[in-house]
């Protein structure tokens, strides 16, 4: 089969959501759909009974919540479908936001109850910044919550984006009894089915259908009337429109009780796009190239606890990737190669000969690999989109065990790489400063450290409300700047120079007085600007 068929018969996106508002739920719904696993972890009052298969770290099974990206590969009528499902909680934003680097398209999952939270419009935002494609699934139909009407009008007004039902309610709550479908134009009527996938669903061909009238009596007439002002208020679904990032589908069910979950996965198999191109620091790569590249957007240390592993993620964009064979690592400007690539589900892992635009694949790591690296079949480029984010909190990290003193140096090292916080060193007393975007970040690193590494430390608050890399086109301006500032100066895992600012109008009055230093919010920064640093700074501190 030739590269552009494989890149055909694939489909790579992500599951975001909200917190709580189902999103890994829906995860295990498709995969019980694709034959990936038999039955599903049930998820209640933010407790997990039977341990959700993509949340695979014991924290996340304690909490009841993910706190990383998980990476589940499946086949469904033939096509090969990769799924990541992200953190919903915000603290792990940054996790998510790199995740999205690596997919072509978005299922967004709003809990009807609650309708567009704050978690939501912020991933809804970073879509709209790629124009990545999004559908939206309006999920716990089963509760009683906001009707659909209103749901939809919300949708449009907090996520700023057009929107068109592709599927539609039949009732909410106790009274809810499935969904129609308005691409397909057909109905199942269904039975909860927590764990299974259904297989006694009534299925009406249309709305004119007397077999309607018999099974939902009354509702049947409310059903054709809602839909018949469904295609009167809302435009024709356009493909072309969904592709581009105008427009986004919603579907509507319940992912615990498995309504609306086989026509949100055909559908979605049917319009979401196949791999994309990618853009690169030199030129934009197209999947159908035939020379190999792709980028490392995740690391993940002690994925299996028994073997200590570090895996490095890695999103293919063209040509075929081998075992075995040598490709070239960009950053390191060597060749490298991997005897034991993997695919997932959750944490079960394969080997793999081969893989194609759209697959992750895992590589076992010992240390040449951090996200953001780019490798390829020889040709000297790096792809760009993947970079870290100004931290929001800082913690100084003080050891309580001096006799484990190596373990929590290796520890620190590998949980910064995968991305779960960042690591900044002063010269002053070699003090380790530990910046993330939340709270709960520290109390995983806490948790990750001592069960995986037996290091024990705790973590000093700081007075920092902001830290930025900082450049200069003159060098002994920069450093001169970094001498007058040394107290608040520290480097990353780079070696890159980073200004930690007290308040956000100190950073304002720093970027005033020296104009020849710039002030850079992420690690992944242009030559120019975009706009007044300014009212980056502001945006950032606010």
């Amino acid at each position: 089969m030739s590269i552009s068929e494989e890149i055909q018969k694939r489909r790579t996106f992500a599951i975001i959501s909200h917190p709580d508002a189902g999103k890994t739920t829906l995860t295990e719904k498709l995969l019980l759909y694709g034959g990936g696993i038999q039955t599903a972890g049930a998820v209640k009052s933010n407790k997990i009974q039977r341990g959700a298969t993509s949340d695979f770290m014991e924290i996340e099974r304690q909490r009841g919540i993910s706190v990383a990206t998980s990476v589940m590969t499946l086949e469904y009528r033939g096509t090969i479908i990769n799924i990541l499902d992200t953190p919903g909680h915000k603290d792990f934003a940054e996790d998510t936001y790199r995740t999205l680097t690596a997919v072509d398209s978005v299922i967004l999952v709003v809990d009807c109850v609650k309708g567009v939270e704050e978690q939501t419009e912020r991933l809804m935002g970073v879509c709209r910044m790629r124009n990545t494609p999004v559908i939206v699934f309006v999920n716990k139909l089963d509760s009683e919550g906001k009707r659909p009407f209103e749901l939809m009008d919300e949708l449009e007004k907090k996520l700023s984006i057009a929107v068109r039902p592709l599927t539609w309610p039949i009732n909410m709550g106790s009274a809810f009894k499935g969904v129609y479908n308005l691409y397909e134009r057909n109905l199942y009527l269904f039975n909860p089915g927590k764990t299974v996938i259904e297989h006694d669903r009534l299925y009406v061909r249309d709305l004119s259908d007397p077999l309607l009238d018999q099974r939902l009596g009354g509702d049947a007439a409310t059903l054709r009337e809602e839909v018949a002002l469904v295609e009167g208020v809302y435009d024709r679904f356009d493909q072309a429109d969904y592709l581009s990032g105008k427009v986004a589908p919603v579907f509507f069910g319940s992912a615990l009780n498995n309504f609306g979950v086989r026509e949100l996965l055909e559908t979605f198999l049917e319009i979401a796009p196949p791999p994309t191109s990618r853009e690169s620091d030199r030129r934009v790569v197209e999947p159908s190239e035939e020379r190999f590249s792709g980028f490392v957007f995740k690391i993940h240390a002690n994925i299996d606890p028994r073997h200590r592993d570090r895996i490095a993620f890695l999103r293919v964009c063209s040509g075929k990737f081998e075992r075995d064979k040598s490709f070239r690592h960009v950053r390191l400007r060597k060749e490298i190669r991997f005897s034991t690539p993997y695919n997932f589900m959750a944490q079960r892992k394969s080997i793999i000969e081969e893989a194609y635009p759209g697959d992750v694949v895992g590589l076992y790591d010992r240390g040449n690999l951090k996200i953001g690296d780019t490798l390829t079949e020889g040709e000297e480029l790096v792809f760009r989109g993947v970079p870290s984010f100004s931290p929001e909190i800082f913690k100084e990290l003080i050891s309580t065990d001096a006799m484990r003193s190596k373990q929590l140096e290796k520890g620190i090292k590998e949980l910064t790489e995968e991305g779960l916080a960042q690591l900044f060193t002063q010269e002053i007393g070699r003090r380790k400063i530990i910046g993330t975007v939340g709270e709960l970040q520290f109390d995983v690193i806490l948790y990750r450290l001592l069960h995986e590494y037996g290091a024990s430390c705790r973590f000093q608050p700081l007075g920092y409300a902001k830290a930025c890399w900082i450049t200069s086109e003159d060098a002994a301006t920069l450093k001169e700047f970094i001498r007058i500032k040394a107290s608040d100066i520290a480097y990353d895992r780079e070696g890159r120079p980073v200004f930690f600012a007290e308040t956000a109008w100190w950073l304002n009055r720093m970027i005033e007085e020296y104009p020849s230093i710039r002030f850079h919010f992420t690690s992944e920064w242009n030559p120019e600007p975009e706009g007044p640093i300014e009212e980056m700074a502001e945006a950032s501190a606010s």
